[in-house]
């Protein structure tokens, strides 16, 4: 259908849900999915249309929208179809996905209060949508099965054997493997429970609005346990959540559930791990169709962070499936993966220095980074009454501070790491050295490290190492990460 078509099926729904002229249209990403988004706006009204070329595909969700809205669960609201249902519109929630708004964390690891906050009232809304999103819901309409079943398991761990495993090179037998398959399914299918299962659920299909979440492309959903959502959440794959936040998020999650039924804790724990374990291998089955076979470079980008979780979950126990646990701990040791590594926190070493003694080496390999030279500002060691002190002592940042030529100087130095530090988070370097030397490493290159290893720690919240070398002290800035940490 050409794009005219489909803007003149959309203007119409627009016009007769706002009796508003349209007066523009703006086509939006739509990652991997195959409907296509476009935001509608008057001068008062903003509205989504969306084609989808599934028309079973279109119905489920449209059925699953109107009864999520009327349950008062977090969702876009359905205005209205096309006769033929490719075409609907529904509610503008904005332009911020989850993945986004936790976007610093997920790059650094180091998740601040506001994302943490997000992030719990998402899992405390998953079990509302989980359990009121069932109640009364007639699951035929599921599309493209009502139930979550052992052909829908073995339909996933048969993606991951064709679409990664077998890409790998990795040799195996594979009726043994598909001994452990069936094995697996038992287990995951002896968790039946009335409930809705929203199968994709992750960051990407969250969106934020005045800071709380809203659900989107729950189309895909259908009857099924609790813990496959759980796993899917908290183990996304480029979510970086560290053990502690999975934990936090579990707990959150646990206790909201607990409002609508009985929770045996223990019991809810151990059959999770089985289904982080199912999804993480679902996961590596569509990263490796969409990337090796459709050659999208996201999914391909994605596969290193989804190998780490499942070095992680292979520390667990699971006696059911020794063969399986056998190929997986081969696979993630192979080559080309072990050359692959998830990116790890920033750490910042900050030097003071006597230029005297040399320009402090680089232990990292990355052969050093910044060398401010403090030697052109006002010496207080030139002075006797300052001879015994250092760049810490009140006296001397007292003289530095009044003279005022330092604090021009470091404004100048903050504003080139600033711009470098920002950038080496963006790209997931994991070590930067800064180092400011004078002439004999006492005074003015002490108090510049001082404030460097404090600006830097204050403004990005990342580990930093602070070395005053020929004072032989040293000081640990944590990162935001740990001090949070420490506090809970």
């Amino acid at each position: 259908m050409t794009q005219y078509n489909i803007m003149t099926e959309l203007e119409t729904l627009f016009k007769q849900q706002t009796n508003e002229k349209l007066l523009s249209k703006e086509e939006l990403s739509a990652s991997g999915s195959n409907r296509r988004y476009f935001r509608l706006e008057s001068k008062n009204t903003t509205i989504i249309g969306v084609e989808g070329t599934s028309i079973d595909e279109n119905k489920a969700f449209i059925a699953m929208a109107n009864h999520f809205y009327k349950q008062g669960l977090p969702v876009p609201q359905f205005f209205a179809a096309t006769d033929d249902w490719r075409f609907y519109i529904q509610e503008d929630l904005g332009d911020i996905l989850l993945f986004d708004y936790i976007a610093e964390g997920r790059k650094t690891g180091v998740f601040h209060e506001q994302e943490k906050e997000i992030l719990r009232k998402t899992m405390r809304k998953l079990s509302a949508v989980q359990v009121l999103g069932a109640t009364d819901f007639d699951f035929s309409v599921c599309y493209p099965q009502p139930e979550f079943n052992e052909r829908s398991i073995l339909w996933d761990l048969n993606y991951f054997k064709y679409c990664f495993l077998k890409s790998t090179g990795l040799d195996f037998q594979e009726n043994r493997l598909e001994d452990d398959f069936s094995k697996l399914s038992e287990i995951l299918l002896r968790s039946h429970t009335n409930t809705f299962m929203y199968r994709d659920f992750q960051s990407r299909n969250v969106m934020v609005k005045n800071d709380e979440p809203y659900f989107i492309d729950f189309q895909g959903g259908r009857k099924g346990p609790l813990y496959y959502d759980v796993a899917s959440f908290i183990w996304q794959a480029k979510a970086h959540y560290k053990s502690e936040l999975r934990e936090e998020l579990l707990q959150t999650y646990l206790d909201s559930l607990k409002e609508f039924m009985p929770v045996d804790e223990d019991d809810f724990r151990e059959q999770l791990k089985h289904f982080v374990l199912f999804r993480t291998l679902q996961v590596l089955g569509a990263y490796g169709f969409r990337g090796y076979f459709e050659k999208k470079p996201h999914f391909l980008q994605s596969i290193p962070y989804a190998l780490e979780n499942l070095r992680s979950i292979l520390q667990n126990k699971f006696s059911e499936y020794p063969y399986l646990l056998e190929i997986l701990k081969k696979m993630t040791e192979l080559k080309q993966f072990r050359e692959v590594s998830v990116r790890k926190p920033l750490v910042v070493k900050v030097y003071s220095f006597s230029f005297k003694k040399g320009i402090p080496q680089d232990d990292s390999g990355n052969g050093g980074g910044f060398v401010f030279d403090c030697r052109a500002v006002n010496n207080p060691g030139k002075y006797e009454r300052y001879a015994h002190s250092t760049g810490l002592d009140e006296s001397v940042k007292q003289f530095l501070e009044e003279d005022g030529e330092i604090l021009h100087f470091l404004e100048h130095a903050f504003e080139l790491m600033d711009a470098s530090i920002k950038r080496y988070k963006d790209r997931g370097f994991t070590n930067l050295m800064i180092s400011f030397g004078c002439t004999g490493g006492q005074h003015r290159s002490v108090y510049s490290a001082q404030k460097a290893a404090e600006h830097i720690n204050r403004e990005f919240g990342v580990e930093v190492q602070l070395i005053h070398r020929e004072q032989n002290k040293e000081e640990l800035f944590v990162s935001k990460n740990q001090t949070d940490n420490l506090i809970n």
